[in-house]
């Protein structure tokens, strides 16, 4: 029996975007097919689910995990800042409900050749999409100590960054980093660890998003996002760290004028949820319905 990453906040997504209603609904973010599947149990045949993911490995698994469970259902391999033109290829210009999870994907963190995580080792690469040219280890071995503090420092917020970025610097010059047990080692002799949090997480994080360039991913398809919905249509995304939510509390405000902020705080998951997916413990949603004209 296959195991599924387990998907985060379901019963508050499918209450927000009402996919019984019908209609044509975008998940950007498809992963595994988690919130997928719960969309498509309550989606009637009249209505349709596109599916995107960058990651082609976990687009394949939602593939055979959805393709039986509803008669209208697309399949795409992209970024989502392709939003517009995936959408454009189908004949779609209008859309009824969009999802973002921005978080990673369980099996992305526990397979050991994709490079994701500090806590198994494999190949310094972060790439959810394998089709892309920079892997993490690039970064590490090539950027300057003041351009790798930058990094750590904007997209981890990782108050050691000077530091750590100084003793990349220093262990490169002896012999370049290859492996993920590599970098993580030197920040544990570097930070002490702060409860359960490991010292190399924030470090993680900042490569993982430079590697795929999730800021500016974001910043792209949320305002497309907004523009391409119906009025009455709705808007979801969730994040897992307080540079996203920033950006999408920030988006959501910038376009006032054509949405309505469903959520002035965003929601966070019961502490049920968070009692059998402690994953979940850091999700925050925000959601906004367009107006009407």
């Amino acid at each position: 029996m296959e195991i599924y990453h387990q998907p985060v906040m379901v019963k508050e997504v499918l209450e927000i975007l009402q996919p019984e209603r019908g209609g044509i609904f975008v998940d950007c973010t498809v992963g595994e097919g988690g919130h997928s599947e719960a969309i498509l149990r309550l989606l009637p045949h009249s209505g349709t689910l596109i599916c995107i993911d960058r990651d082609e490995e976990l687009l394949n698994i939602a593939k055979m995990r959805l393709r039986n469970l509803h008669p209208n259902i697309h399949f795409f391999h992209a970024n989502f800042s392709r939003l517009k033109d995936v959408l454009s290829s189908i004949g779609v210009k209008e859309v009824d409900g969009f999802l973002f999870d921005l978080g990673v994907s369980l099996r992305q963190l526990q397979t050991p050749e994709r490079g994701f995580s500090f806590q198994v080792d494999g190949p310094l690469d972060m790439r959810m999409d394998k089709n892309d040219s920079v892997r993490a280890e690039e970064l590490v071995n090539r950027l300057s100590k003041n351009e790798l503090a930058s990094l750590f420092r904007d997209f981890g917020e990782e108050r050691l960054a000077n530091v750590i970025a100084s003793a990349i610097v220093e262990k490169r010059n002896q012999k370049p980093f290859r492996t993920t047990r590599e970098l993580a080692e030197l920040i544990e002799n570097i930070a002490k660890r702060r409860g359960k949090i490991h010292p190399a997480t924030k470090v993680f994080m900042a490569l993982r998003i430079a590697v795929n360039k999730e800021l500016e991913e974001i910043y792209t398809a949320l305002p497309l996002a907004i523009s391409l919905l119906k009025a009455g249509g709705r808007i979801c995304v969730l994040s897992y760290h307080s540079l996203e939510d920033r950006i999408i509390k920030q988006i959501f405000k910038s376009n006032r004028d054509k949405i309505v902020i469903l959520t002035p705080k965003p929601l966070r998951p019961s502490r049920e949820e968070i009692s059998i997916n402690s994953r979940a413990r850091s999700a925050k949603l925000r959601a906004a319905e367009r107006r009407c004209a």
